[in-house]
């Protein structure tokens, strides 16, 4: 899934934040050599998964070379699915993941002697969006599972509630192979299939959605709080109704837990041994962690909490040993 607009979008602020972390030294990009100079760290890392967490794994690359472009970092987004099949045969060193990996993913990465570990960089709020004209700004979870469940018939926003608009629905949806979609499927829907409705149009471009959303009346469709913001002036964000009344996605009702259940964490995974036996990849995800609040901002994702980014440091330090 490429967002072509994701580099225009965010170079300004890169470039910014690329002169503060100068300035004050962050993200030490250098080695010491014997006779006390500095020898920048080269080499390359092949990182591919999530597209929710691309731009963010994205801007750390960017940010990362302004001050070292000696690393050499190649960002794929094949889906959160996608990426952890090219992860646990050891063909990527970092995979970037919108869900906590799956047991029969860790069984492949185990049989394939892919150790890892769990790096949170983020927080995100799944966000279902509607066409701007669409007379519908909430939803209640049970609402939601009667559109998207995989028992659904409906195909009138009158079947999912009589208060709605008498407008033909249209569904526009992430790919199996998408984090976002599991997430949708096992934690919002909690269908003992992990599977939602069929009859939609998905695509693994989360442009697609967003254009087909926005050119087709009474369209809806989901994915990460970071592309809604993107795309605002064409789409409108439903509140969700969990049972305490209607919350818009946003990061504060995401960090404080009121923007139930479509809040999400968002991961890289990072290849052990990678890790310990090639120092561009230790560069990177060292300088990914150390400044993971800026790239989030940058990202324009919801940083994590002081308790949540100590638990990603402490992650971070039992993989530096």
């Amino acid at each position: 899934m490429k967002r072509t607009s994701f580099r225009r979008a965010v170079v300004p602020g890169v470039a910014a934040l690329a002169l503060s972390l100068a300035a004050c030294g962050g993200g030490d990009a250098g080695a010491s050599d014997s006779e006390g100079g500095e020898t920048a760290v080269s080499g390359s890392v092949a990182v591919d998964g999530s597209s929710t967490v691309y731009p963010m794994s994205v801007a750390a690359q960017e940010l990362l070379n302004e001050q070292n472009p000696e690393v050499q970092v190649t960002v794929g987004e094949a889906g959160t699915g996608g990426g952890f099949e090219v992860f646990c045969t050891g063909e990527t060193d970092i995979s970037d993941a919108s869900r906590p990996i799956e047991e029969d993913e860790a069984a492949v990465c185990e049989e394939n002697g892919v150790e890892y570990t769990e790096l949170q960089v983020a927080t995100d709020a799944l966000t279902v969006v509607v066409h701007p004209d669409l007379a519908v700004d909430c939803l209640t979870v049970d609402e939601l599972i009667a559109l998207w469940g995989p028992k659904s018939k409906a195909t009138n926003w009158q079947d999912i509630n009589p208060e709605f608009p008498d407008q033909e629905i249209k569904l526009f949806g992430p790919g199996t192979d998408s984090g976002t979609y599991d997430y949708m499927a096992a934690d919002v829907i909690g269908d003992e299939s992990e599977t939602t409705r069929k009859d939609y149009e998905a695509s693994e471009d989360d442009n697609v959605l967003v254009e087909g959303v926005a050119g087709t009346e009474g369209a809806t469709g989901y994915f990460g709080y970071t592309y809604y913001e993107q795309n605002s002036d064409k789409l409108k964000a439903v509140a969700i109704d969990s049972g305490n009344g209607c919350v818009e996605p946003s990061a504060e009702t995401a960090q404080s837990g009121e923007y139930t259940p479509l809040a999400r964490p968002l991961f890289i995974y990072v290849s052990n041994k990678s890790y310990t036996d090639n120092p561009a990849v230790k560069e990177y995800v060292d300088f990914y962690i150390e400044n993971l609040a800026e790239i989030a901002e940058v990202g324009q994702f919801i940083p994590l909490s002081d308790e949540l980014y100590a638990e990603t440091q402490a992650a971070l330090e039992g993989l530096q040993g």
